[in-house]
Formats: structure tokens, sequence, C-alpha cells
């Protein structure tokens, strides 16, 4: 049993502190609005993913795979939507300059989780490959490890933003984050 916990936490580490659209997201929000005002944005991600885990553990899993189109029409819901959140980091600029002034929100972040290939991908390994340890341990724990990973995002975001003074050099970081997260999309649905 203590094996299979340590590799679910080794398991939830590398997969929680790579990079992917929330951690790309949360670094460009740390950027942009700072530790503080990013705090809804790092727990609507982590417990919205426990929470997605969970439910996965519990059956989500089965539905998929008795209605494949389903899965289908979730991965054309999360490009649009991946989309969208990269444009909008593209075009959001400083606090204040009229455009995206403030983060995601706690509710924005933890549906995010559903339409995220990443988060997918990591929910289903987690309850196929950990689930000897029981639905609700394997989401505890996996949460217990995501919270800190996706914080050294953010904090990665804020140590950023200091060089990020003038208007063009953030503007540029928001496009190079948004091209990440458009790359990120591209490489899990290639997948």
């Amino acid at each position: 049993m203590q094996t299979l916990i340590l590799a679910l936490i080794s398991f939830a580490f590398v997969s929680s502190i790579t990079p992917g659209p929330n951690n790309l997201m949360l670094m460009s929000s740390g950027a942009n609005f700072g530790f503080r005002r990013s705090l809804p944005h790092m727990l609507g991600v982590a417990l919205g993913f426990t929470f997605m885990v969970g439910l996965l553990g519990l059956g989500m899993a089965e539905v998929f795979a008795r209605w494949p189109i389903l899965h289908q029409i979730l991965a054309g819901i999360s490009a649009l939507y991946m989309l969208w959140l990269a444009w909008k980091i593209a075009r959001s600029g400083a606090p204040g300059e009229g455009r995206s002034d403030r983060p995601m929100t706690f509710l924005q972040a933890a549906a995010f989780q559903w339409v995220n290939p990443k988060a997918w991908v990591m929910a289903l390994g987690a309850v196929t490959l950990y689930a000897g340890l029981g639905t609700w341990a394997v989401a505890a724990i996996f949460g217990a490890v995501n919270l800190p990973a996706i914080t050294v995002w953010v904090l990665m975001g804020q140590g950023v933003r200091r060089w990020l003074t003038r208007p063009a050099q953030l503007r540029a970081f928001n496009w190079v984050m948004a091209g990440l997260l458009v790359a990120s999309l591209g490489a899990a649905l290639l997948h």
C-alpha cells in the first residue's frame, strides 16, 4: 500500500508541475495580477481537479466508454474554449489598461478542468492506475500534491512581473503565453 501511495505522489507531482494549460494560465495570471489576486484561480484549479478525479473514479469514465461521441464533443468544446482563453491572454494588458483586468475566478477555473485535455489525461491515469487506494484517497492525495505544484507557476509568473514593467514587454509575454497555450492544445489533440 505504501509503495502505491508513493507512486501516486510521484505521478501527481510530475503531472502537476509540468507545463500544461492550467500552469501556463496560472503563470500568466501571476505575471498580470500577482499572487494574491490569482489565489481564486489557483484554488479553482486545485479543488476543481480534485473533484474531477473523484467523480471520474466514481464512474464518469464509464460514461465515455459507453458513448465515445461525448468524448469527441468534449474535445471540440475544449479546443474552442482553449483558443478563446489564449485570445484573452494574448489581448490582456496591465491592470487598468482597459482589457482583462481580473484573473480567472474560482468557478471558472474549476469548470475549466472539465475541458482541459491534460486534466483529463491526468485524472483518468490516476483513477485507473491507483484504483486500489480508493477513489477519494486518490483524489485527496492528488489534490494535496497539485496545489503546491501549481503555486510554483503563479510565483514564477509573479517573479517575471518585475521585468514586465513596460506595456510592450507585457504584451509580448502575454502573446508568448497564449502561443504556448495553443501549442499545448495541439499536442493534447494529437496525442
